[in-house]
């Protein structure tokens, strides 16, 4: 078996079955990312793992330039209800960090999760970082570290739409990095 196999064995336990090995440094990173968290997120400074509290988008673009392997997962769903978009996302997050620590412990010390979502652990998150509550396991959304997810999961062929009802199916992408 491959080191590869043994991964893609590690996402099925998981249920974490759609998805493609990509190279890191094809992350698209982009300032108006950036600027949409800053000025069109309802998050913005309000948690631990968003804006201002994430390093600034030179320093996120040089950080995936430090990776030479990676996985970019697809959670594709519908919901009944706006609400039930965060329980189901919540629940994709947990099952996510569960395949990063096997990999990590699988001898891959770079291995790095960023979620579909934004990090939703407490339900009060105090908003900065250093007083985060799960600081070993809050993790902060690629568009938090400005990658244009839009543009880049086109590159690997997967579809993304910005929806305009919630009984489209939503496409959410989650990223990987390993090596």
């Amino acid at each position: 078996m491959t080191a590869n196999e043994a991964l893609e064995s590690i996402f099925a336990r998981y249920d974490c079955t759609d998805f493609k090995w990509i190279d890191p440094r094809e992350i698209v990173v982009s300032q108006w990312v950036r600027m949409k968290c800053t000025f069109a997120c309802s998050d913005f400074a309000q948690t631990a793992t968003c804006p201002p509290n994430i390093p600034f988008v030179a320093e996120c673009r040089a950080f995936f330039q430090e990776y030479t392997q990676g996985v970019l997962f697809r959670f594709a769903h519908t919901v009944e209800q706006p609400d039930d978009r965060k329980p189901y996302m919540r629940e994709v997050v947990k099952r996510l960090m569960k395949v990063e620590r096997e990999v990590f412990l699988a001898g891959n010390p770079k291995t790095l999760l960023l979620p579909p979502d934004n990090c939703s652990l407490c339900k009060d998150c105090p908003g900065v970082l250093q007083e985060c509550l799960h600081l070993g396991s809050s993790r902060p959304a690629p568009e938090a570290m400005a990658v244009d997810v839009f543009t880049t999961v086109r590159k690997y062929g997967y579809p993304i739409e910005v929806l305009t009802d919630y009984d489209q199916v939503m496409n959410r992408y989650g990223f990987l990095l390993i090596a």
